[in-house]
């Protein structure tokens, strides 16, 4: 289980370690608190226990998965990229327009 802030705060350490910002400061210093919405996600909790009965166990722990996805995401720009960019845009249009 983790509440949505605390994995903010993994992401930003995380990116402190691996890409540290130019000015110096925590990546932290840019969470932002909005008003909450309705039906708002307070916390994820995920019950793995039908899989660990099967025998499946985690190849690493949660700071190890966070610090492996954000590597991914650094060195897979082009997979990412098209989403910022607006690019994707064009795909969905093709593929579901008609739907």
């Amino acid at each position: 289980e983790q509440a949505n802030l605390d994995v903010v705060r993994t992401l930003c350490a995380t990116l402190d370690a691996l890409k540290p910002r130019s000015d110096g400061a925590s990546y932290a210093s840019l969470i932002t608190f909005v008003k909450d919405r309705p039906g708002h996600d307070r916390r994820y909790s995920i019950d793995a226990s039908k899989l660990h009965a099967l025998g499946w166990a985690p190849a690493m722990d949660w700071d190890q998965g966070v610090e492996c996805t954000v590597r991914w995401y650094q060195e897979n720009e082009w997979w990412w990229r098209k989403i910022k960019t607006g690019e994707f845009l064009a795909y969905y249009r093709r593929q579901y327009a008609d739907r």
